[in-house]
């Protein structure tokens, strides 16, 4: 059975780190490698519709709700892609490696696997799929290589905190949504900044390229939302690295999902979330558009987990950062 050693060096953030600490891993990470819901008749999809018939909107026809473009749950392990992984033998998985409780290395956990809410749930996709949640290999992905990685097969799927949006559904295919979020400002505590509003007139914004931050940063200057003075040129590679930022003083705020601003607050006692949520948004698992048997099982996978292990999984990791009611971040069965 496949191991649980990366198969790459994976190096995370563990606990709240000083400015200094964090600059160093900045650099470290520089240089690392590179709802479900019951199917459309209402049933819980064990059987599922042909595969070959199944398709996902494009960005045109969505409708304003990519969430709900998915295919139907199928537990057939029939269809190619899905043949293929258990050939080889080992399900390959684009995570994220320093999004603390999400996907990270914790340096005091022996053997260095990656673990967070997004690794227990590639663990549970390779169990149902392999039998095992061993049998796994995670491949540190930046931000803004979530979707290269997937169209070009260097992984099976991306779990990296991936908001499901309606022009992703032009270049890669989604389960069904697996948490909800919506974007947040992060700001030291003593800040001025109140929140996505007239307050962040003049002030520097960091935001990760590729993500749903940065194109609704650019989006709300252009439409006038927010404030023309607001610098929004400051986007890197991963997320952790705007926290970075803030801390130095190069930049006054972070915008990123809340269940991610939450976590890094955790990290860094100084800064807070400022202002609530100002977009609803649904994390999904990313997978290459051909592989449409792969999305119909991992959506099984789904209905199976948000009814057992999804519960525990945000205990464990999401709780102390987020609060112990779940209920806002689990997606609605429909």
């Amino acid at each position: 059975m496949v191991a649980r050693r990366l198969r790459a060096s994976l190096r995370g953030w563990g606990g709240v780190g000083t400015m200094v600490l964090a600059c160093v891993l900045a650099v470290l990470f520089a240089l690392s490698l590179p709802l479900a819901r019951a199917s459309r008749d209402g049933s819980t999809g064990t059987g599922g519709p042909g595969l070959t018939e199944a398709t996902q909107a494009r960005s045109e026809d969505c409708g304003g709700h990519p969430e709900r473009m998915s295919l139907p749950p199928s537990a057939a392990d029939g269809g190619p892609k899905v043949q293929e992984i258990k050939r080889r033998g080992y399900l390959s998985v684009g995570v994220d490696q320093n999004s603390y409780r999400w996907g990270y290395r914790d340096p005091s956990t022996p053997g260095g696997d990656p673990e967070g809410f997004d690794i227990d749930l590639a663990r549970e996709i390779a169990r149902r799929i392999l039998g095992s949640p061993d049998a796994v290999r995670f491949h540190a992905i930046p931000t803004n290589q979530r979707i290269p990685a997937v169209r070009s097969g260097q992984v099976d799927m991306v779990v990296r905190t991936m908001t499901i949006t309606c022009d992703r559904l032009d270049e890669v295919r989604f389960s069904d949504p697996y948490f909800v979020t919506g974007q947040q400002v992060l700001a030291p505590k003593s800040s001025r900044i109140t929140g996505y509003d007239t307050s962040l007139a003049g002030k520097r914004i960091c935001s990760a390229a590729g993500s749903t931050a940065a194109a609704r940063l650019a989006g709300d200057r252009k439409s006038g939302r927010l404030p023309a003075s607001t610098d929004i040129s400051t986007t890197v590679p991963n997320q952790l690295d705007c926290l970075v930022k803030l801390q130095l003083g190069e930049v006054d705020a972070v915008v990123t999902d809340g269940a991610l601003a939450a976590s890094q607050a955790a990290q860094d006692p100084t800064v807070e979330l400022k202002g609530k949520p100002f977009t609803t948004e649904y994390y999904g698992v990313a997978m290459n558009k051909e592989a449409k048997d792969l999305v119909q099982r991992v959506n099984q996978v789904l209905v199976d987990y948000l009814a057992t292990g999804w519960g525990a999984s945000y205990t464990k990791w999401l709780s102390p950062t987020l609060g112990p009611d779940a209920a806002a971040s689990r997606p609605p069965s429909s």
